[in-house]
């Protein structure tokens, strides 16, 4: 479908909206207001956009009309300096135009939980995803999002082995779902005493968290235990069964919280990461079934892959899905994300870009 043709058909529906709107049949439903208010805002910019192109479509088109038929030289040349300053802007306006059209995400807006744990490399992995996770926490920190620690399993020596962040705050998924992967580090432990670097990983999922009108789950399908509080090293830090274990039967996943005082807290944080995970699995099986050419690489791409190495001998972190070496790891590593972020965002977009122009 050619551009103009989208376009229009946008700055129809967003006609058919306005007339809606002025229903006195819909005006009296406050729900089917505020869905039809939400589909309007989100088009506005992109019709506002649109009606400018065709403004100056229309300028760009008097002008060569004005150059065709004019006998006088002055004239013809400030027509040929407009012809080429309108073109411009007609391009630049094209560019903007095609990525507004791209597909919104639709779980960009919502709360993440982002999962950490360590992976190969011993102590020293566990140490690297307890770095992560102080990484994440100041990122979402300096960006005024709300972070909360749901679940932590810790190694004793400074490291974790799982940790479940949950990041709250509109657009929180849209920054930090290219953050899922494998990261390395390459550094030398402190309890290397012969000063050798190692190599050790951590992975990183970052997961839309789940509504509860997307995902119900049904009470026979998941079996709850309670236990007693654990700290590191299996020391008891509860006196009470506080902690709480869901299995959900149907796939088998197992969520376990402990670190509220109350069981009902525990059971309640357990049963928004199990409904979190559930719908994760909804939206891989649905990537899995599009095309390869409209699927992004980047955003959900595959877990497994190695996505950044921190190397500390070099002061340096470096994106492999961009290419991209910062010498910048101490300022990273304390939450400065955001030049990997907008570069890997500009990524995604650009080979949207590229499958729309093939499927043209």
């Amino acid at each position: 479908m050619e551009l103009t043709e989208q376009l229009s058909r946008v700055e129809e529906r967003y006609g058919e909206l306005d007339q809606l709107m002025a229903d006195p049949d819909v005006l009296a439903d406050y729900v089917r207001v505020q869905e039809l208010a939400q589909e309007r805002s989100g088009l506005e910019e992109l019709v506002g956009a649109y009606r400018r192109y065709q403004d100056l479509q229309q300028q760009l088109a008097d002008s060569r009309e004005l150059l065709e038929e004019s006998d006088d030289p002055e004239l013809a040349e400030l027509a040929e300096l407009e012809i080429a300053e309108l073109a411009g802007e007609v391009s630049v306006l094209e560019d903007d135009l095609r990525r507004m059209l791209l597909p919104k995400d639709r779980n960009d807006d919502k709360n993440v939980i982002v999962e950490i744990r360590a992976g190969a490399g011993g102590d020293e992995a566990g140490i690297f995803a307890a770095d992560l996770l102080r990484m994440y926490t100041r990122w979402a920190d300096d960006h005024k999002f709300k972070s909360e620690l749901m679940s932590v399993s810790e190694t004793g020596v400074g490291g974790i082995k799982e940790a479940i962040l949950e990041v709250r705050g509109k657009g929180a998924y849209s920054r930090m779902k290219y953050e899922s992967g494998v990261h390395r580090v390459q550094r030398v432990p402190t309890t290397e005493s012969q000063g050798r670097i190692h190599t050790s990983t951590a992975t990183v999922a970052v997961l839309p968290e789940a509504e509860d009108v997307e995902i119900e789950i049904a009470p026979n399908e998941m079996k709850v235990d309670v236990f007693r509080s654990s700290g590191p090293g299996g020391q008891s830090v509860n006196t009470t069964d506080s902690a709480v274990r869901l299995t959900h039967l149907p796939t088998g996943i197992v969520i376990s919280c402990q670190d509220e005082k109350s069981q009902l807290q525990n059971r309640l944080k357990a049963v928004r990461i199990l409904k979190t995970k559930l719908y994760d699995i909804e939206m891989q099986k649905q990537l899995a079934d599009m095309g390869a050419a409209r699927r992004s690489q980047v955003g959900s791409g595959d877990r497994s892959e190695k996505i950044r190495t921190y190397n500390f001998p070099q002061g340096r972190v470096t994106d492999h899905r961009i290419n991209k070496t910062l010498f910048q790891l101490e300022q990273v590593l304390n939450g400065d994300l955001d030049e990997f972020i907008e570069d890997l965002a500009a990524f995604d977009q650009a080979q949207q870009l590229q499958a729309m122009g093939e499927e043209e």
